[in-house]
């Protein structure tokens, strides 16, 4: 956006995290698209694992994730859905700090373009805990695609403005936005 102090790149250390109760590395596709897209970007690869939908599970994948140091982003697919066994938003949201309202929000009014009113049925959800930011998605590839093309990919870019997510990340030097000053 013009008007704003120009910020350089700072590459963030990126886990990602696919529910499911059946897929494997191999047939992974939306875990294996937002691994590619955030290489691609410039970020790194903290760590990628599959977790059976189970709130206790996810909470101690995502957890030890939060409490790691080096992990400043958690990229969560799969088990924001209706059925039984999906779990992500139960199983995560009582770990955040705070919530990060507006990424389910502006998830499902994106979306709304591409799938119409089917979107309402994605709990698309987003939080702060220890200074690392969780976002959670449907586990279609399509929707994982959404997510980073239209969102991620500029508030987890320290160039983004007027502003972005990584000045507020543990080991970020980023400054804040011209917004907050």
């Amino acid at each position: 956006m013009a008007g704003h102090a120009k910020r350089d790149f700072s590459p963030l250390n990126i886990a990602v995290l696919t529910v499911s109760d059946s897929r494997s590395f191999e047939t992974d596709t939306s875990g294996a698209l937002l691994e590619e897209r955030l290489l691609a970007a410039g970020h790194l690869l903290a760590g990628r694992e599959i977790c059976i939908d189970d709130v206790y599970q996810l909470r101690a994948v995502v957890s030890k994730w939060i409490a790691s140091k080096d992990v400043q982003v958690v990229l969560v697919t799969g088990g924001t859905g209706f059925t039984a066994r999906d779990t992500t938003p139960e199983a995560l949201i009582p770990l955040f700090d705070k919530p990060v309202e507006g990424f389910g929000e502006l998830f499902r009014s994106i979306s709304y373009q591409e799938i119409g009113t089917s979107t309402i049925q994605s709990r698309a959800v987003a939080g702060m805990a220890n200074q690392t930011v969780i976002f959670c998605m449907p586990g279609s590839t399509g929707a994982c695609a959404t997510g980073w093309d239209n969102i991620l990919a500029d508030q987890l870019n320290a160039e983004h403005g007027p502003c972005n997510f990584v000045m507020h990340l543990k080991s970020s030097e980023t400054e804040a936005c011209e917004t907050r000053g």
